[in-house]
């Protein structure tokens, strides 16, 4: 059984606590954009930070609440550590039980055959795009593996952390380039993670 916090997104789309209004507010890309502008940093509740957290799990598993737009390390003790997220955007949502197959530094980013074929953008990478700043995986990725075969979905960084909170990703997890260095620190190969997303296609094999 897993016990998550209080819900700051829902189905139809983030949403953030207005502490001067003391209301829940819409938060879009646009909002987003003017806030990391103006702060230099994601809304509080996205930033990472030590959270209590019941579940069942043992510590080192990765709980993803897409909805909610956090994922979850569990720790010791009944708590986790909690970093925002972005996730897929409408019709990229998935949700099951995969692993950390295995991980990379400043990854190179092939994207796939799919998004080279949709993606005029992506047309030009599709032998891949070396590792840096301005790659789509940013500074660390964990790939997430379902037996022995790679599903093609990531735990990455991105050049984008505006975008953390929002449904923006074609299916792939993206964190803060700070957040996914320090989640890679801590995570193992073979790690279990839980993703969770309400309306999400199962993904196949789960």
């Amino acid at each position: 059984m897993i016990a998550l916090g209080a819900s700051l997104a829902y189905a139809a789309g983030t949403q953030i606590f207005d502490p001067q209004t003391r209301k829940w507010v819409d938060y879009d890309k646009t909002k987003a954009r003017k806030y990391y502008a103006m702060y230099k940093q994601v809304p509080e509740a996205f930033r990472r930070q030590q959270v209590p957290f019941r579940t069942a799990e043992k510590p080192g598993t990765i709980i993803i609440d897409g909805n909610q737009h956090f994922l979850y390390l569990v720790q010791p003790g009944q708590t986790a550590i909690r970093y925002g997220i972005g996730v897929g955007r409408e019709g990229f949502g998935w949700a099951g039980i995969v692993r950390v197959g295995r991980t990379a530094e400043w990854p190179t980013w092939t994207p796939p055959a799919e998004m080279v074929e949709r993606d005029p953008n992506a047309r030009q990478y599709a032998n891949g795009m070396p590792g840096g700043p301005d790659n789509p995986l940013g500074a660390r990725a964990l790939y997430l593996y379902e037996g022995n075969q790679d599903t093609i979905y990531r735990i990455h960084g991105t050049p984008e952390p505006w975008s953390i909170g929002l449904n923006v990703s074609s299916g792939c997890i993206r964190m803060n380039n700070d957040d996914i260095i320090d989640l890679h620190s801590r995570v193992a190969v073979g790690a279990k993670v839980i993703v969770l997303m309400q309306g999400a296609s199962l993904y196949k094999g789960v």
